[in-house]
């Protein structure tokens, strides 16, 4: 296992992390594969359907083919579901909440957390519990301009941004401008249609023009 320190700094040298879920684990390994050959080396695949952790699994024992990438998963909300990732492999977990008992689990196992904030409380409670990595989420109802304000309270936080991001240059770059470290992208780049329709090449060229925006990599 990585340690957490080294998955933080692989995650903001990054500053774009595409982040899905999918019933289909044939899909899934194809959108990996995709986003990997597009540039990618941060997932985040998202515990929102049965499937989730057998799929996890599965896209975890691939990684041997995809050297120097990082996947983590998404929508943790509590301890059990933490554990569960932690023993299948994640690199990283995410939440869209703050929840101290998964920031305590995490800990003990030398795991990256990174806990969801929308208000400066939220945020200085996650500080106070030794993250400074944190999710700011929905970013569609914060906007960029929330990032500009509390940056002179949190100057040693950095913020990743999901929701409200969409897959184009002008979108990514008036987030980074605001003080963003990050960005992530989920329908906005892999679309239901591009899922259904499996075009894991519109995938790899889509990621591939994001990544040669200024500010990424």
């Amino acid at each position: 296992m990585h340690s957490s320190d080294s998955v933080r700094e692989h995650i903001l040298n990054e500053k774009l992390i595409p982040l899905f879920y999918e019933d289909d684990v044939d899909v899934c390994i194809q959108v990996v594969n995709a986003l990997y050959k597009g540039g990618v080396r941060t997932i985040e695949f998202t515990h929102r359907g049965p499937k989730a952790l057998d799929n996890f699994k599965t896209l975890v024992s691939k990684k041997e083919n995809l050297p120097g990438l990082m996947l983590g998963i998404g929508t943790i909300k509590n301890t059990n579901d933490a554990e569960a990732y932690i023993q299948a492999g994640a690199d990283f977990l995410i939440s869209p909440v703050f929840d101290s008992a998964v920031a305590d689990i995490a800990y003990l196992h030398k795991i990256l957390w990174i806990p969801g904030c929308m208000t400066p409380t939220e945020i200085h409670v996650a500080q106070q519990a030794g993250c400074d990595l944190v999710k700011l989420f929905p970013g569609n109802v914060l906007g960029p301009g929330f990032i500009e304000a509390i940056r002179p309270l949190f100057k040693d936080v950095h913020f990743l941004v999901t929701g409200g991001v969409d897959a184009t240059e002008e979108s990514i770059t008036k987030w980074l401008k605001a003080g963003a470290a990050g960005v992530g992208l989920g329908s906005k780049l892999i679309t239901k249609e591009a899922l259904q329709l499996k075009e894991f090449d519109k995938i790899s060229t889509k990621i591939n023009n994001l990544l040669s925006i200024q500010g990424l990599k």
